[in-house]
C-alpha cells in the first residue's frame, strides 16, 4: 500500500512539472495597443491597394529588445516621477 501511494505521488508531481514545463516553453504573445493595431490595419490596407507586400512580422529577438526596451523607458519614467529620498 506504501508503494501505491509513492508512485500515486511520483505521478502527480510528474504532472505538476510537465504542465509548469508547457507554460515556460510557449512562445511569448504580447497583446498588442489599439493604436498600433489600427495603424497597422492602415498600412496593410494601403499595402495591399498598392500591391506592396506587408512588412515581415517580427522575430522573436526583436520582440525581446522591444520588450527589453518598454521595461527600461516604464523604469526610468517612474524612477523619475519617485520623490528623492532624504540620507541620513
Amino acid at each position: 500500500m506504501r508503494a501505491v501511494f509513492g508512485v500515486l505521488g511520483l505521478l502527480v508531481v510528474l504532472a505538476i512539472v510537465g504542465v509548469l514545463a508547457k507554460k515556460a516553453l510557449q512562445p511569448l504573445q504580447l497583446p498588442a495597443p489599439s493604436a498600433a493595431a489600427s495603424a497597422a490595419a492602415t498600412s496593410s490596407a494601403t499595402s495591399s491597394a498598392t500591391g506592396a507586400a506587408p512588412p515581415p512580422a517580427q522575430t522573436p529577438a526583436q520582440q525581446s529588445r522591444q520588450l527589453q526596451n518598454q521595461v527600461k523607458d516604464e523604469l526610468n519614467k517612474l524612477m523619475q516621477q519617485a520623490p528623492a529620498r532624504a540620507e541620513p
